[in-house]
């Protein structure tokens, strides 16, 4: 038995964030009904071809989950929707900011007929009535989130700022949606009420950019971007070897900086320095201690500085791509990777991380554009031929 069984919930989702969030909802075993725009579905499927013809963000974010084919704007979608929401215990959407209520989907419009709903709203800035704000309809993506709340200002190189290589303020909101629809289903088997979520990306990221927001406190300077570098600890980052590869590795105190310049750098004398006494001193003279670690590395491949750090205790790591991570040694021992079948055969899949150890997660089919409307429906109380007017009139 999986925490979820038995819950349904319906989604009016597209691209990352509730797609992200339900995904995970159905790693627990929630049966998650998706409505796609007919024909083409959900506009993420047509992002690239990556996976066997398939795009590399629908199957990550889209597995277990049924596909219903819906044109939410027809008139026959009302009543289809109203049969769904009558069996479903979440909804969850992410549609352009106002169109949920345009449509009925409110949690407002919806609290008194199904008092038990649970409905998690996910924008760019907020949709609250009652605090709109004045970003509330604006655009909201990714790149652009990230960009608004700051993150794009801490991050790269001196010169040029940098967006984060994965979809980082979708996948905050995600998270929060995810973790705040589980805390509203613990609230409700208490009170027997549902309630509304609003998740915000823009609120989400704001609380990841914690460290920075509070550094920049009373108005002080903000974290320069510094690269791969860590801004306000050194050292820690990237250095190469002597072989052209590059290591990885942070220090975090003082102890760890007089083990380094001992076992590592076999520069003892360095670690009374008084230029580099304290991480703020090392921090002040970054490029004088870079060129000093460089040129201590030259001499030796990137498995001998790897191997000196790890008799010293030193932190360290690989500066993996793609390809390694596929191949990853301790997620290959820990039997990290599944399958899972989707329309162009089985593909692999990384197990849902911190689950509890005593049920296995749910991972089920990514499934094709509309391919379970006509089940859903029969069971929804269409007939054979109502689905097949429907479809002629363009419903589906």
């Amino acid at each position: 038995m999986r925490p979820l069984d038995g819950v349904t919930v319906l989604a009016l989702e597209h691209v990352i964030a509730a797609p992200f969030c339900t995904r995970q909802l159905a790693d627990l075993g929630a049966r998650v009904i998706k409505i796609e725009r007919p024909g083409a579905g959900d506009q993420a499927r047509g992002y690239d071809r990556r996976v066997r013809g398939q795009s590399s963000h629908f199957v990550w974010v889209n597995r277990s989950k049924e596909s219903l084919a819906l044109d939410l704007k027809h008139p026959a979608a009302t009543e289809i929707l109203a049969r769904l929401l009558a069996r479903a215990d979440v909804l969850v959407q992410n549609l352009a900011p106002g169109a949920a209520a345009r449509l009925g989907l409110s949690y407002e419009a919806l609290a008194e007929r199904h008092p038990r709903l649970i409905v998690c709203d996910v924008s760019g800035y907020g949709d609250d009535p009652a605090h709109p704000g004045p970003y509330r309809d604006k655009k909201a993506y990714d790149l652009l989130i990230q960009s608004e709340a700051g993150f794009l200002s801490v991050t790269g190189t001196p010169e040029v700022p940098a967006k984060a290589g994965c979809s980082i303020a979708d996948i905050a909101a995600g998270m929060y949606a995810y973790s705040s629809i589980l805390a509203a289903l613990l609230q409700r088997g208490r009170s027997g009420r549902g309630c509304r979520i609003d998740v915000s990306m823009l609120e989400a990221m704001a609380e990841w950019m914690s460290f920075p927001l509070y550094y920049a406190y009373d108005g002080a300077a903000p974290p320069p971007r510094a690269g791969a570098a860590h801004a306000t600890i050194y050292p820690y980052g990237p250095f190469p070897a002597g072989d052209g590869k590059v290591v990885m590795l942070g220090l975090q105190n003082e102890r760890e900086w007089q083990l380094f310049c001992e076992q590592v750098l076999h520069r003892p004398e360095l670690a009374q320095d008084p230029r580099f006494a304290l991480n703020p001193k090392r921090v002040e003279s970054r490029e004088l201690l870079r060129s000093i670690i460089v040129e201590a590395f030259a001499m030796l491949s990137a498995e001998q500085v790897v191997q000196r750090l790890e008799a010293a205790q030193i932190a360290n790591a690989r500066m993996n791509e793609m390809a390694d991570l596929w191949q990853h040694p301790q997620l290959q021992a820990r039997g990290r990777y599944a399958q899972v079948a989707s329309p162009a055969g089985p593909i692999a899949a990384l197990r849902p991380p911190a689950l509890p150890d005593d049920f296995e997660p749910r991972m089920d089919p990514i499934p094709a554009p509309g391919q379970h409307t006509e089940a859903l429906l029969a069971e929804l109380g269409y007939d054979a031929a109502a689905i097949e007017a429907l479809r002629r009139d363009g419903a589906l």
